[in-house]
């Protein structure tokens, strides 16, 4: 699928019903939606997508911001109107849009999200720690802190978040010199129309918790829901939870 100054890998399902928009956390790929997939495919168009270097999509070559690449799969696929689907990384690129073009965003479901604007939402000892090993070349560590850090939940080797993971940390670098943040909204959230719903991971980082209950409460009418044994992958910890969560929240955008 075309964006500027490049390319993304995209899956459309086709169907009828409101479409869905899902867009993957920054420690995997699209990958992380298939637990879920088959549950929402029943009633909703469904698009997802690899962002750049992640999955099955080319590296950055240009500089490229990922709401002005979510844009341009709504205007490619013909999408005046949809609900987005956001985890993470992906949560905060769909708040983006939210703020700035209210209008072509029909529900917001939120699984753990990040967001732009918000300062204390990573740990400096974890980013420190990241920046420590990726100096030092060392993939084996980076992907055990970000197991660590990101996926505490997981047990006896977790090996679906490590062939999820591994592949994505890549991505974290080559696009490091092209990627533009997006404009900071936290502050804005209270501008959003669409309805919402945001779970957060009861195992997740500590800072993350916070960061949701904080914009949760500045979302109008966002109704809050604590996953008690999921981590930051919540389709991957509790896929049927996720589902549902969805659902309700499409219905509610009539």
């Amino acid at each position: 699928m075309p964006v500027k100054d490049g390319e993304l890998w995209a899956e459309d399902t086709g169907g009828d019903g409101l479409p869905l928009v899902l867009l993957h956390p920054g420690i995997t790929d699209s990958r992380i939606w298939d637990p879920v997939m088959s549950r929402l495919t029943a009633r909703h168009r469904v698009i997802r997508y690899d962002s750049r270097g992640f999955g099955r999509s080319p590296v950055a070559t240009a500089p490229f911001s990922l709401v002005e690449d979510l844009t341009a799969v709504l205007d490619h696929l013909e999408l005046s109107r949809a609900a987005l689907v956001g985890s993470s990384m992906g949560g905060a690129t769909a708040l983006n849009l939210a703020v700035e073009a209210p209008g072509r965003v029909a529900a917001l479901g939120l699984l753990c999200p990040g967001v732009t604007g918000y300062e204390e939402l990573a740990s400096p000892e974890v980013m420190a720690e990241i920046a420590r090993l990726a100096q030092a070349g060392d993939k084996d560590g980076l992907l055990a802190l970000v197991l660590r850090t990101w996926a505490a939940a997981g047990v006896d080797g977790d090996a679906e978040a490590v062939e999820l993971v591994r592949p994505a940390l890549p991505a974290w670098f080559s696009n490091y010199p092209y990627q533009v943040p997006d404009a900071p909204v936290f502050d804005r959230l209270g501008e959003v129309t669409a309805p919402s719903v945001l779970a957060l991971g009861e195992l997740d980082q500590p800072e993350v918790i916070r960061c949701n209950e904080d914009m949760a409460a500045r979302l109008p009418g966002c109704r809050l829901v604590r996953l008690p044994d999921c981590d930051h992958l919540p389709t991957l910890r509790d896929p049927e939870r996720c589902a549902e969560l969805v659902q309700e929240v499409c219905e509610a955008a009539g």
